[in-house]
């Protein structure tokens, strides 16, 4: 019962923590049906997540646990464009390629993730949360979270649509994301070519990208969030400034919450007692490429 009354707390913690930044990031002027832009799209993230959560709760199943991140994305981004078209506004360049780069970028994610867990069967992490009706539900709520958080940055460039020229801030943020962008995109393909080996099968990687770094596709993950933020500091004023909250949501997501302590204690689980994962551990850092622990 106490864990139940955590699992509500959290789902309405959940929901206030989206509308005071939404608020916070609000474009005057750019409404849609009467509602913030911004907070339009904080509820489209919201509403998509908890229609699929219906029958993934009646079922039990994760399966589209992340497909629905993806959709949710896109979705929050098509709004975002559309605000601005129905208030009569032409979408600039900027505007136009942040809503590209979060396209390109949960599309290819989502579809990786998606095909993972369709030849896996199972997303391991919901094993345990599954058992919990409002453990699980929490777990939809708090990915309805993650997708506007994540988001909000780009979603506030987008409804802010500036018409100015390109400016040294755009390319650098842009030159940043794209490298981030491949570096998770490389690090994903390399993992799962390494893992469809028959003689690799219970073997960790140490190729290629992952032979600079333990999670190369995470320290991607956060580059290209970075390169975002800094598209979006010379557009930002007052509490927009909150959407900052991007890529550090994202940082402290990947390696403290849900991704690095997860892998790391499945791997020490799995092959600490081996010393060639230990040699590997000891001299790869665990996130940023050259630098930390070796």
């Amino acid at each position: 019962m106490k864990d139940n009354i955590k699992d509500l707390a959290a789902i309405v913690a959940c929901i206030l923590t989206a509308y005071f930044v939404a608020n916070a990031a609000t474009v005057e002027g750019v409404l849609l049906y009467g509602m913030p832009a911004i907070l339009f799209c904080a509820g489209v993230s919201f509403v998509v997540h908890w229609i699929v959560a219906i029958p993934s709760l009646i079922t039990s199943s994760e399966k589209y646990f992340d497909f629905t991140g993806m959709i949710a994305t896109l979705l929050v981004v098509a709004v975002a464009i559309f605000a601005i078209l129905s208030s009569g506004q032409q979408a600039s360049i900027r505007s136009t390629i942040v809503a590209i780069f979060v396209s390109i970028w949960t599309l290819r994610l989502g579809t990786f993730l998606y095909i993972r867990i369709v030849k896996s069967g199972e997303d391991k992490r919901f094993r345990e949360i599954k058992k919990s009706l409002p453990k699980f539900l929490m777990t939809w709520t708090l990915s309805a979270l993650w997708v506007f958080l994540t988001t909000v940055n780009a979603v506030t460039i987008i409804v802010l649509n500036q018409q100015a020229t390109l400016d040294l801030f755009f390319m650098a943020g842009s030159t940043l994301w794209i490298l981030g962008f491949a570096f998770e995109a490389i690090a994903d393909k390399q993992k799962k070519s390494f893992s469809e080996l028959t003689e690799n099968k219970d073997k960790f990687i140490t190729q290629g990208l992952w032979s600079i770094s333990r999670h190369p596709n995470y320290f991607g993950e956060v580059i290209l969030w970075l390169g975002i933020a800094i598209v979006s500091l010379p557009l930002l004023s007052g509490w927009q400034f909150v959407t900052l909250v991007s890529p550090v949501f994202v940082y402290l997501l990947l390696t403290k919450i849900s991704g690095l302590p997860f892998l790391e204690d499945k791997a020490e689980k799995k092959w600490g007692s081996e010393k060639i994962y230990q040699d590997y551990k000891a001299k790869t850092p665990i996130l940023v490429p050259y630098f930390g622990k070796k």
